[in-house]
This record gives C-alpha cells, structure tokens and sequence, in this order.
C-alpha cells in the first residue's frame, strides 16, 4: 500500500518533536495549535502508530516518534538539497532562508538588510528565530540554521564565520544620574550602582560576570530581566543602571529619558559575526543572504 505522506506534515512534526510543545510549535510555523494537531495525528494514522505521548505537561516522543524524527530530518535535508540544486540549474532562487541571531543582531542591524534581501530575492522566505549567540553556533553547527549571526565567539572546525558590525557595549542611566556627568564610565564606577541585568547565562551576563569577578568586586544587580527593551524600562523607572550594546541603547534608550555614556573598558569593543556550516558548494540563497549581509 501507498504511503502518502506530505512534506508539509514532516515539517509541522519536526517543529514539534524540536519545541516539545503543539502550541510553541504551531506559533513558530504560524498555524492554529488544532491544525497541527490534526496534521500530526493524520501523519500518525499513515504510518500506523503514535509518535507523541500527550499530557497536560506536554509532549514526547515515542519509539515510533524517535525514529520518525531521525528519517524525517533527513527527508527535510534532502528536500532541501534537491530544491537549491533544482533552483541552481535554472538560476531562480526561492523557497525558505533559516536565520537564527542574537538580540543585538536584530534590533540594530538585521531589519534593513532583511528589506534589502527581500527586495532582491522575493521568492525566498526567511525564517527568523533570536536565540543566544552560543545557540546561533550550536543551530548552524547542527544545521537547524542556515545562516547565524551573534557574538563573535570562538567557533568549531565546520564552521566559517564572516565580521557582520562593530556593536560596543554602552552604559544607559536614567536622565539626571549622578553618574551621568562623566562622558565615559570605568566598570568599576558601573558596578558601583545598582544595576539592571539582562538573561542569566547569556554571553553578556556571562561577561559582566566574569569582569567583576576577575576585578574582585561585588555585582549590586537589583532586577533582571529577559529582553533589552525591558532593561531600558527599568532603568528609566529609575531602578538601576545597565550596560548593553549600542545597537539596543539606540533602539531603546534614545530619547532624552535616558543618558547614555561609553564604557570605558577595552574589552567593551564588541563585534558581531555572521557563521554558517562549512559546505561545498555554499547554497545559492545562503550566499546571496550572507552577500547582502555583507554588502
């Protein structure tokens, strides 16, 4: 008998096994969490067992599911091949861009190369997801991302990395700050005050963590929170003071609410990269995004 199995139902069951959630994973594809569902037990009636167990914590794979999910990864990656080697031959490119990068990333910089990329090549949909700048390595290394852009970190062999922006760290106070009379800051003088943190375990909590402990010196942090705009919030409301990138003291500290001064440290010098996995030839839609990107 027949198997009919669409590779639009693969996908949504990918999406699912990868979120662990129905509901995170009909937001991610853009679908109602019912239709998803109905896709999934439809793709589980076709192949004659169930590939999550469902409870109100969520759900998990089964056997069954375990290994659907390791054929159906490379039924994806095969697809894929065929439609850039397809899209290579009549010189047409389309189908979907997957872009992971960091907050900084898109606050500051990817919107207008992503207006700029679009203009140029309609036909290819970008799909695009803010994760750490760690995560961003591990998705390109994995290849659950076709192009990444975060932090310029150390990366493993497999992976080429491109300079993307210089994105230096900023100090944001709230308008009138004592500290606001001086033109650049020592960390030393930061962490003097109160501070606003952002995402415990990202690479920048992890730094300024890890420059207070090499100085020796106490964190005074009075709030965190998971998103720059958030930091910027409360440092306004006049909890704290916060350093982030320039990319998010300009997006979100801006006005004549805040005072925004440099840190006056070397290794505040931040630049952003661009990563993708080592392949041969690189895809046509990948090039021409990281061109864009680069241009």
């Amino acid at each position: 008998m027949a198997l009919r199995v669409d590779p639009y139902s693969l996908r949504l069951f990918l999406s699912a096994a990868r979120e662990g959630s129905l509901a995170r994973a009909a937001e991610k594809e853009h679908i109602a969490t019912s239709a998803l569902s109905r896709r999934i037990a439809d793709l589980e009636q076709v192949l004659g067992a169930p590939l999550f167990v469902r409870s109100p914590r969520g759900i998990a794979l089964t056997d069954a599911g375990r290994i659907a999910l390791d054929r159906a990864t490379r039924i994806e990656a095969d697809l894929r091949s065929l439609a850039r080697d397809i899209q290579a031959q009549t010189g047409q490119l389309s189908g979907m861009l997957r872009v992971v990068a960091n907050a900084s990333a898109i606050v500051g910089y990817l919107p207008e190369r992503l207006r700029a990329f679009r203009a140029d090549y309609p036909a290819i949909d970008v799909a695009l997801q803010e994760c750490s700048s760690q995560e961003v390595v591990r998705a390109c290394l994995d290849d659950r991302a076709d192009v990444g852009i975060g932090v310029a970190l150390e990366v493993p062999s497999g992976i080429e990395a491109w300079f993307f922006a210089q994105d230096p760290l900023m100090v944001v106070l709230p308008r009138g700050h004592d500290a606001a009379r001086k033109q650049s800051l020592t960390f030393a003088e930061v962490i003097s005050h109160p501070m606003v943190t952002i995402q415990a375990g990202g690479s920048l909590d992890r730094l300024i963590r890890a420059k207070a402990a090499e100085s020796d010196l106490p964190l005074n942090i009075c709030v965190s929170v998971n998103s720059f705009d958030a930091v910027c919030r409360m440092v306004e409301a006049g909890l704290g003071i916060a350093i982030v990138p320039k990319s998010a003291a300009s997006a979100y500290a801006g006005t004549n609410r805040f005072a925004r001064r440099m840190l006056a440290e070397s290794w505040s010098e931040r630049n952003l990269h661009i990563c993708a996995l080592r392949k041969t030839p690189c895809p046509p839609a990948t090039q021409a995004f990281i061109n864009v990107l680069q241009g």
